[in-house]
């Protein structure tokens, strides 16, 4: 019996998944990548340490148009699945605190055993190999996929190319034309977990210094979103992981004619009467200090010059104001938002409701998620709904 054709475009996270799958369930699987090699952008993941999954999954975790798209693929193929998944390819999984990551720490170990075992399975791994079209076939398969230098025939397509985002060559969102000539609709791409871009020039003289904090992000007055943690302050605005899970909605609101605003609590572990009082109190037990003397030890200095600056201190601690003008560019972002529409996809099957035997998974399609592993769990389950499916004969 002739073995199912799949062609998969894009040899990253997801792509590699669908290709394992496919292979596993009877397909005979080629891989297309543009890249010189597999994996360039996992290898960048967690510096270089590759924060594969996280065992919490908060209700938050994705965003989109519509985030609940990921539930099936996630019920298909969970956090356990992956786990298992990788032990069984030789990944020893390392807990730190829910985050997931190799024992070996390092992302070219997630890599290697994935081309490992496509190569036992017998995947063919095109490399140097850019996709410019995907047309009907003329010899009995589906579609012909064409490159710069051949072209393939197949009875499923896999567009698993990835993103805009990342300074890793090959990410320049080709997968959306193909997904578009396919009649997808694409949800407008932009950078997302990157550094915010803001206005003004009140804030230029705390360039490098990293403090606790809490922000918040109103867009046209209303409250979006607030996060906590450790804050970078740069010379363009302000960034760090609390930055990065907001950035995705400031970004949005910008490109989109709307107004985004941030509110930065430097002491939030005290309401705005706690922190009169501290100051209070710190004033009353050393009153020879002037006010920048006073916020020696809670404050790093640069920080505390700004601060003083402000008109009003308490506010300038309590709720330090910045309006947002840009993200960082793609290069620049681990992720974007937008993508194909989620509702021209099958949810447990990742395939096209416009073209049947066209799957398109991972950070194609318009699903984003937070830091801490959730992206690449999403390329793992997406990318095994797809290959399972692509390598059956699958009729609606």
């Amino acid at each position: 019996m002739k073995k199912r054709q799949v062609v998969i475009v894009g040899a990253g996270a997801s792509g590699m998944t669908a290709a394992i799958m496919a292979a596993r369930n009877g397909a005979a699987v080629t891989v297309l990548e543009q890249n010189e090699k597999p994996g360039k952008k996992i290898c960048a993941t967690g510096n270089g340490k590759c924060n594969f999954s996280n065992l919490a999954m908060p209700e938050d975790a994705y965003r989109g148009r519509h985030p609940e798209f990921v539930k099936d693929a996630f019920e298909r193929f969970s956090v356990k699945d992956t786990v298992e998944f990788f032990k069984e390819l030789g990944i020893f999984p390392l807990d730190r605190n829910g985050y997931l990551y190799p024992r070996s720490n390092q992302a070219q170990s997630v890599v290697d055993v994935l081309c490992m075992e496509a190569s036992h399975l017998g995947v063919k791994i095109k490399t140097n190999e850019q996709v410019t079209a995907i047309e009907p076939a003329r010899n009995g398969n589906n579609f012909q996929i064409l490159t710069k230098g051949w072209h393939y025939e197949a009875d499923a397509l896999i567009l698993a190319n990835g993103s805009k985002a990342s300074s890793i060559s090959g990410s320049d969102g080709s997968g959306y034309e193909l997904a578009k000539s396919l009649g997808h609709h694409i949800i407008p791409v932009y950078p997302a977990l990157t550094a915010l871009k803001c206005k003004g020039n009140s804030y230029k003289g705390w360039a490098g210094v990293r403090t606790e904090g809490r922000i918040s992000l109103l867009v046209d007055n209303e409250l979006c979103s607030c996060q906590q943690g450790e804050l970078q302050l740069t010379e363009y605005g302000i960034s760090g992981i609390p930055v990065f899970q907001l950035s995705r909605y400031a970004i949005c609101a910008v490109k989109t004619g709307k107004k985004a605003v941030l509110k930065i609590n430097f002491l939030p572990e005290c309401t705005v009467d706690e922190v009169k009082e501290l100051l209070h109190q710190r004033k009353k037990d050393c009153p020879y200090k002037n006010e920048k003397e006073l916020l020696t030890g809670l404050f790093p200095e640069k920080l505390i010059n700004v601060l003083t600056s402000q008109k009003n201190l308490i506010s300038a601690i309590t709720e330090y104001t910045l309006e947002v003008t840009d993200g960082l560019s793609f290069s620049q972002a681990q992720v974007c938002s937008g993508g194909v529409d989620t509702s021209e996809i099958v949810n447990e099957t990742m395939e096209s409701r416009f073209c049947p035997n066209v799957y398109i998974v991972g950070e194609l399609l318009d699903i984003d998620g937070t830091c801490g592993g959730y992206n690449l769990q999403w390329a793992w389950s997406s990318g095994a709904a797809a290959g399972i499916h692509a390598a059956k004969e699958y009729k609606r």
